[in-house]
């Protein structure tokens, strides 16, 4: 070869070597409803995933690599999102998000653990940042898996509390989505009233199947004709909106305590017919927000928009520890990222948070609120997709507080 040959030869090799690091990628992998009834929550989730990847971008990415977000529709089948959890391993993708359905997210926590007892050179670590089934971190915890919600116990714990004192409940309606998180919300609500509301009467214990309903009059007319004063619901997406609507249609006059009524599509279907009376129970309240966050909060409806909210914090949550446990291993290996994750303590977007490390369950503050219009002092920020209204704050309780013992017995690697 000749010497102007070989230099060249050199200086294109060199080249492609510059720009496949500089094109260095760590893959994510979103798998969520993209289609269906809960398209629009499952496409907002991904729209908070990206826009929190593209400021850790925007900082240089982690250790030199730049995240990289690739979408996935499991249209909220456990059977597709195995399916697609075997194509990420395939393509290269150690990191799993997904949040939508605790049924979804049992067959992934059980994916992950037999795909990484047989394939030790393709290991995933799943982070779960909505689906709050108490069992995962419990007797079904996974070394592997890593919630950043809070769970349905730890909810309804809070909620139930926030009752304990109103004499003015004597009725109470339970109504939720026939599926492992649903049927875990009317176990406990039943328990934790029992203990702490033994007076209250328990009218209706009702579920229906996950997103497939599309008129919940008849749903309503029960509720109405039991006389319940409280409906408590762990409904989400569709199947929150399209319940309160009905509620609204009907004149239902109860009070509604709810896990998700902040979300995509529920505040529109509230309304003014719902100040006053409906409740939710979140870790994510901008009344209470840190500098950090409102700021965050500003960046993310400058981008999309004045009807979004970035009420996800999970999500960043979960990439903030993950960025922290790759920057301090020096890896991206899943293992030794896992094991810098467990036990961190951290400020968080609403106040101190811990992962703790027993059963890898986030524990952060959660706030009770209740729908209410703005008023630029107790209600600063209007809820998603409303001009007029928000969530007052009827009282915060400090991450410790919300904490429950697990019977968790991890398997370590």
């Amino acid at each position: 070869m000749h010497r102007t040959g070989m230099f060249s030869w050199l200086l294109t090799a060199m080249l492609a070597a510059a720009s496949g690091s500089a094109l260095a990628q760590i893959k994510i992998v979103y798998i969520d409803p993209a289609s269906g009834l809960m398209a629009a929550t499952g496409d907002h989730g991904l729209r908070e995933l990206r826009f929190a990847a593209d400021r850790i971008n925007e900082r240089g990415g982690i250790l030199g690599q730049k995240l990289e977000i690739v979408s996935m529709d499991n249209k909220l089948s456990p059977q597709e999102s195995l399916a697609l959890l075997n194509r990420a391993v395939d393509e290269g993708i150690h990191y799993v998000f997904q949040g939508d359905g605790s049924s979804v997210a049992a067959a992934l926590i059980d994916g992950v653990e037999k795909n990484n007892a047989r394939n030790p050179d393709k290991l995933v670590l799943f982070l779960n940042y909505a689906a709050v089934d108490p069992d995962f971190t419990n007797s079904k915890c996974s070394f592997w898996h890593f919630r950043f919600d809070a769970n349905s116990d730890m909810k309804l714990q809070a909620i139930v509390n926030s009752m304990a004192g109103n004499k003015d409940i004597k009725k109470v309606y339970i109504i939720g989505q026939d599926y492992s998180f649903g049927h875990q919300v009317t176990k406990t609500a039943k328990e934790l009233l029992k203990q702490k509301r033994p007076d209250v009467q328990i009218v209706g214990d009702e579920l229906h199947p996950l997103a497939k309903v599309k008129d919940f009059a008849p749903y309503v007319a029960k509720i109405q004709a039991s006389g319940a004063d409280t409906v408590i619901t762990g409904n989400w997406g569709s199947d929150l909106a399209l319940l309160v609507r009905a509620a609204n249609d009907a004149g239902l006059k109860a009070t509604f305590y709810t896990f998700y009524a902040g979300v995509v599509g529920a505040p529109t279907a509230i309304g003014e017919a719902g100040v006053g009376r409906v409740k939710v129970v979140s870790y994510y309240s901008p009344n209470e927000a840190t500098p950090k966050e409102i700021q965050y909060l500003k960046a993310f409806k400058k981008k999309y928009g004045a009807t979004e909210d970035p009420y996800t914090t999970a999500i960043q949550h979960a990439l903030d520890l993950l960025a922290r446990a790759m920057t301090e291993t020096k890896s991206t290996d899943p293992a030794k990222v896992a094991k810098a994750m467990e036990g961190v303590k951290m400020d968080g977007y609403f106040g101190p948070v811990e992962m703790r490390a027993q059963d890898h369950q986030f524990i952060q503050p959660l706030v009770i609120g209740t729908f209410a219009k703005v008023d630029g002092k107790k209600v600063k920020f209007n809820a998603d997709g409303t001009k007029e209204f928000g969530f007052s704050t009827d009282h915060k309780v400090p991450g410790p507080e919300t904490a429950l013992p697990s019977t968790c017995q991890m398997k370590r690697p």
